[in-house]
């Protein structure tokens, strides 16, 4: 264990050594106390307080596994019966990823010393982090129930409940430490955390101001709070968070990338040129400055995109060393199919998947739900749930025993209808439930996960000269990736111009894209159209007082007449679709395409015009609009897209055209007939499942279109 000290050398003053090592550590100087312990060690290997203390010092390096042997050697020669030791030796073992054996190292602690409030914690501790969490608070209790006055040990209790689904619990028992000290930082900050898990967003606020009236710059909880106000929309206080966070960390994991977003939904876009070339650089040294959805709005570079993707997986969402799925074929009458999403309710995925739920072919296929979002009972919630042939609500599962859950129903295909979006639980597939697991829909980009093995996407959205910028195998569909759903109610309550703030005459652009998706470099192109076409408007998503004066001085400052932008209000989305038809022209966006509302204009009878790029995000609409029969109404740039609108607007008689085309009969149309869809993902999920039962690797592969 330690060959290099078996060397004897000149006697040495071990007690000076250890003097002028303990005194290069205390002021911080780690490697050279290292040093200075080895070379004592190399004349005397057996030297208990050098053993330790070098233990110790490792350990205070980072280097725990390092550390393990020379806490075991110390044990081995003289310290036995040194429960402190043992400690150490715990706490390195669990440093280093050994937990289970730093439980059993902690019992032999307690045996020599069964007074000592700290070895107590170090189990619970331990048992914590194993998630062995009714262990961990039959331990938290115990100290307590022997030290009442133990607030750290309080505060681990409360995380403790709160892991273990108990979080009302863990919030009382946060204010039991708060009331014995109420600056008690870590659990100020925790509890702010379980709040803003129980959707409890303002007190959340409040209690991660608390614990910053104490640390201005406790970092943990300027970012959590700049993410429950983002959550709760007040963006400029949010940005400001990031500001503050970067000031004092300007490596901050994805503070850089959640700043620019935070601005870009309430457009505004002070910095962003130097923040999107920061991100970008940042992504290619390996770093992590963003989370991957962010950087689909700034770029469509597919290669940045790819590692960012990749990066952030391998650091966040690692695949799980022992996977449930453990290459067992099954045999069923059925494949079984399951999507996972915390979106069945009224969201866009919801939107475009309830029909090809109701369209699968029954015979063939067998539908689960796993839900873990929220479970208002809507109209949308309920026709999923009844379109499904199971629908199970994992919420309140931990991701293991989530992907068990799965595992234990046999699921052929896991679906993944999240990628990296909002609630997504990525590490459920990380632990290998399912033999094949598919990215579709949710998240229109690579999710660099090696456990994901195919997306779904067709051939315009991906060429094949780009899929090797996808972690996952590409599967391509005949007509597009998108599903959707023929049976989309559109509002029939009449409705005018006048009623929404429109001029009767105007000639009417639209884009009710979400506002972070608007790029300075698109908006120039908007006003410039403004200028072009007379008396002409353009209809934006408001509703946020802030996100409108900062549009309109963005128009003023391009010279255009800032009147000229009107803003429509949040609707149901019945009516939502039937304020489409009053447009004359949706306008899309860049990197970012409009997806669902692409699909919702073109239900609706709008013709979309868009510039395609390179990356999945930035060729969404070109595939709906390929699909809906108007491959004219795709630019290859922005300078493109600019001359196309203006002849547009120009032509009134083209746009008639398209939209007689859109209206005619649109559920017969490919990218809107849901029973065709249908068809050719169950002709994937087929050859997917035969692929792997012969024993195949994922690989890319073509589905041949339906007979008409």
């Amino acid at each position: 264990m330690f060959a290099s000290f078996l060397r004897r050398r000149p006697s040495v003053d071990v007690a000076a050594g250890l003097r002028e090592a303990g005194a290069l550590r205390d002021q911080g100087r780690l490697r050279e106390a290292e040093s200075r312990l080895e070379a004592i060690l190399e004349a005397r290997p057996k030297e208990f307080e050098a053993l330790k203390m070098l233990g110790d010092t490792r350990l205070g390096l980072g280097k725990a596994s390092e550390a393990v042997p020379c806490y075991e050697a110390a044990l081995s020669h003289g310290g036995s019966g040194d429960a402190q030791t043992l400690v150490n030796l715990g706490q390195a073992l669990v440093a280093a990823g050994r937990a289970e054996e730093a439980v059993a190292v902690f019992d032999r602690a307690l045996r020599l010393r069964s007074d000592v409030a700290q070895i107590y914690v170090a189990r619970a501790n331990a048992l914590y982090g194993l998630q062995r969490h009714e262990e961990a608070l039959t331990a938290y209790a115990e100290v307590l129930q022997r030290w009442p006055g133990h607030l750290d040990a309080g505060t681990n209790l409360g995380n403790a409940l709160h892991a273990a689904g108990r979080s009302g619990e863990a919030v009382a028992q946060y204010d039991r430490v708060l009331a014995a000290m109420p600056t008690h930082v870590a659990a100020a900050y925790n509890r702010g955390t379980v709040l803003r898990a129980l959707g409890r967003r303002e007190e959340a606020v409040e209690a991660l101001r608390g614990v910053l009236a104490v640390v201005p710059n406790h970092l943990s909880a300027l970012h959590n709070l700049a993410l429950i106000l983002g959550e709760l929309k007040r963006h400029a206080e949010a940005a400001e968070c990031y500001r503050r966070l970067l000031a004092v960390e300007p490596r901050h994991p994805f503070a850089a990338g959640n700043l620019v977003h935070a601005l870009a939904q309430n457009c505004d876009w002070t910095g962003r040129d130097a923040l999107t070339a920061h991100i970008v650089d940042a992504v290619e040294r390996g770093e992590h400055p963003c989370v991957p959805f962010v950087l689909m709005t700034l770029t469509d570079d597919a290669a940045a995109q790819l590692a960012c993707a990749a990066n952030h997986v391998a650091s966040l969402h690692p695949a799980r060393p022992n996977p449930l799925w453990t290459g067992e074929r099954y045999e069923h009458d059925r494949i079984r199919v399951a999507y996972l999403s915390a979106d069945f309710r009224d969201h866009a995925v919801a939107f475009l998947v309830a029909g090809l739920f109701e369209k699968h072919d029954r015979k063939h296929v067998e539908v689960t739900a796993i839900s873990f979002g929220a479970g208002a009972k809507t109209p949308m919630r309920a026709r999923i749930e009844a379109a499904c042939d199971r629908f199970v609500d994992v919420g309140a599962l931990s991701d293991g025993d989530a992907a068990r859950r799965i595992r234990e129903l046999e699921i052929d295909v896991a679906v993944d209808l999240m990628g990296h979006t909002g609630d997504a639980r990525p590490d459920i597939l990380a632990h290998r439930p399912a033999p094949i697991q598919v990215n579709y829909l949710g998240y229109p980009g690579t999710t660099g996960a090696p456990y994901i093995d195919y997306i779904l996407a067709d051939r315009f959205l991906i060429p094949e000269r780009l899929k090797d910028r996808y972690s996952e195998q590409v599967v391509y569909l005949p007509d597009t990736f998108q599903v959707n759903d023929d049976r989309r109610a559109i509002s029939t309550i009449p409705l005018s111009r006048e009623d929404v703030g429109l001029p009767r005459d105007a000639f009417v652009f639209c884009c009710f894209s979400a506002s972070y998706k608007i790029a300075p470099s698109v908006f120039d192109v908007w006003m410039r159209l403004l200028a072009r076409v007379p008396g002409s408007v353009l209809w934006l998503v408001g509703g946020d007082a802030t996100l409108e004066r900062n549009l309109r001085r963005e128009a003023a400052s391009r010279g255009a007449d800032a009147a000229r932008l009107v803003f429509m209000r949040h609707r149901p989305y019945a009516e939502y679709l039937a304020h489409f038809r009053l447009a004359d022209l949706f306008l899309d966006t860049l990197p970012f395409n409009a997806g669902t509302t692409a699909s919702d204009a073109l239900w609706a009878g709008l013709p979309v015009l868009t510039a395609a790029g390179e990356a999945f995000a930035a060729r969404m609409a070109g595939s709906l609009l390929l699909a809906a029969g108007l491959p004219d109404f795709v630019a290859d740039s922005l300078a493109d897209y600019e001359d196309a609108a203006l002849r547009l607007a120009r032509d009134p008689a083209r746009l008639a055209k398209a939209r007689a085309q859109l209206s005619r009969e649109p559920a017969k149309l490919p990218l809107f007939d849901t029973r065709r869809f249908a068809c050719h993902v169950e002709s994937a999920y087929r050859t997917m499942c035969e692929r792997s039962r012969r024993g195949d690797a994922p690989g890319a592969f073509i589905v041949k279109p339906i007979r008409e």
